[in-house]
C-alpha cells in the first residue's frame, strides 16, 4: 500500500494538514487561557454596546451612541466609496494618458510621460502629505473661493458641489426591478439554447408600466456663498479630496503604463487593416484595438485596483476616517485587539477576494475560445 506513490502522497499531505490544525488549536487555546489569566476581555460580544466614538466624516449615517458593528459598517462604506471613485477615476484618466503617452505630439506625449514617472516612481504617502499641505498654502479662504466650473467651488476647507438627488416611487421602483430580472431570466436562457420569444413583450410592459409608476424627480441643489460659509451643495473637505486626488494620480500613472503595454501588444497588422477600411484613428482604437488589449490588460488591472484598496489605508495619514481607521480607535476604546485586528484581516481580505472574483469573471467572459 505504501508503495504507492500517490496513496504515500495522500497520507503525507493528510498527515501535515493535520499537524497545521492541532498547532493552529493549540495556538488559540494557549492564547486565549493567557487573556483569561490576565483578566483580559475576549469575544464579539463588545460589537452590539455603543461604541461612544467620533466618526468626522461619514457616508452613512452616524451617532456616537451607535453600537460598534454600525461602527465599523461606516468605516467599512468610507473605504468602499474611496475606492470606488478611485478605481472609476484612474481607469478614465488612465486610458487618457496611456493612450496620449503614444502621441506623436512630443508635448502631450512628454507631459503624460513626466505624469506617470512621477506617479510611479513616488511613495504615496509621502504625495498625499505633500497635498494636503497645499491647502492652506495655495488655495484661498472660503470668501475668495475659486468658481472653476458652474457650482464648483475650491478653498482651503475643501471642494463644494452640486448636490444630485434622485426620489422614486417604491411601487414603479419594484416594478422595473421585476422587468429586469426577467430580462436578465431571458438572457440566461437564451445563452443556454432555451428560446422565450413571449417574454420579451412581457419585460418591455412591466418596465413600461414601471417607469410610469415610478415618477421619477431628479433634484439638484446648488452651491451658493451666504456669510463665512457655503449653503447648499455637497462639501468634500480637503482630508476626503486629498485621499482621492492623491490616489488618483498615483494609481493613473500605473494605468497608463498598463494601457500602453496592452495597445503595443495589439499588432500593427491590425491597425493596417483599419486603415485600408478607411477608418479613422479613433475608430480604429476604439473598435479594434482596444477590445483586444482588455484580454491583455484585465490581469495587471486586477492587481492595481486590489493595490488602490490596500493604499486607501494612507487615508490615515491625513485624518481622513477610512475602515482602518475606525477600527484602531475601536481597537484602542474597547481593548479588544486580537477580534479588531481578525475583522480587519476578514474585510480586507473579502474586499479584495470580491475584486478579484470579478476580475476573473469578466476575464473569462472576453477570453478567446478555442474550438
Amino acid at each position: 500500500m505504501l508503495s504507492d506513490a500517490k496513496t504515500r502522497s495522500t497520507i503525507i499531505q493528510a498527515a501535515l494538514m493535520l499537524a497545521f490544525v492541532a498547532f493552529v488549536v493549540l495556538l488559540v487555546d494557549t492564547t486565549f487561557d493567557n487573556l483569561k489569566a490576565r483578566g483580559i476581555p475576549i469575544g464579539f460580544d463588545f460589537l452590539t454596546t455603543p461604541s461612544r466614538i467620533v466618526i468626522s466624516e461619514a457616508i452613512l449615517t452616524y451617532k456616537s451612541r451607535d453600537p460598534y458593528y454600525w461602527a465599523i459598517v461606516v468605516g467599512l462604506a468610507n473605504t468602499v466609496f474611496i475606492s470606488v471613485l478611485v478605481i472609476l477615476f484612474s481607469s478614465v484618466l488612465g486610458l487618457i494618458v496611456g493612450v496620449t503617452r503614444l502621441s506623436s505630439n512630443p508635448l502631450a506625449a512628454g507631459t503624460c510621460r513626466v505624469w506617470v514617472e512621477l506617479a510611479r516612481n513616488s511613495p504615496p504617502i509621502v504625495l498625499l502629505i505633500f497635498l494636503y499641505s497645499l491647502w492652506w498654502k495655495v488655495l484661498p479662504p472660503v470668501g475668495e473661493a475659486l468658481n472653476p466650473l458652474p457650482g464648483v467651488y475650491a478653498s482651503m476647507r475643501g471642494f463644494v458641489v452640486p448636490a444630485v438627488s434622485v426620489d422614486i416611487g417604491t411601487p414603479g421602483l419594484v416594478i422595473v426591478l421585476a422587468a429586469l430580472a426577467l430580462l436578465i431570466t431571458t438572457r440566461i436562457a437564451t445563452r443556454k439554447g432555451v428560446s422565450l420569444p413571449w417574454m420579451m413583450p412581457i419585460v418591455l410592459a412591466l418596465g413600461g408600466a414601471g417607469l410610469w409608476f415610478a415618477d421619477v424627480r431628479f433634484a439638484v441643489d446648488w452651491p451658493t456663498l451666504a456669510g463665512s460659509n457655503f449653503k447648499g451643495g455637497k462639501e468634500l473637505t480637503p482630508e476626503l479630496s486629498t485621499i482621492l486626488v492623491g490616489l488618483t494620480i498615483y494609481t493613473t500613472g500605473f494605468v497608463a503604463e498598463i494601457v500602453r503595454g496592452g495597445i503595443l501588444s495589439v499588432g500593427r497588422g491590425q491597425w493596417d487593416a483599419g486603415n485600408s477600411l478607411g477608418l479613422p484613428r479613433g475608430k480604429i482604437l476604439r473598435l479594434i484595438v482596444i477590445p483586444q488589449m482588455l484580454r491583455v490588460i484585465v490581469p495587471p488591472l486586477n492587481s492595481q485596483y486590489i493595490n488602490v484598496v490596500k493604499n486607501s489605508t494612507l487615508a490615515i495619514a491625513v485624518g481622513y476616517p477610512d475602515f482602518l481607521a475606525v477600527m484602531n480607535t475601536i481597537i484602542s476604546k474597547s481593548s479588544h485587539s486580537i477580534e479588531g485586528v481578525f475583522i480587519i484581516l476578514g474585510v480586507y481580505l473579502a474586499l479584495n477576494l470580491s475584486l478579484s472574483s470579478a476580475a476573473n469573471w469578466y476575464n473569462r467572459r472576453i477570453a478567446i475560445v478555442e474550438r
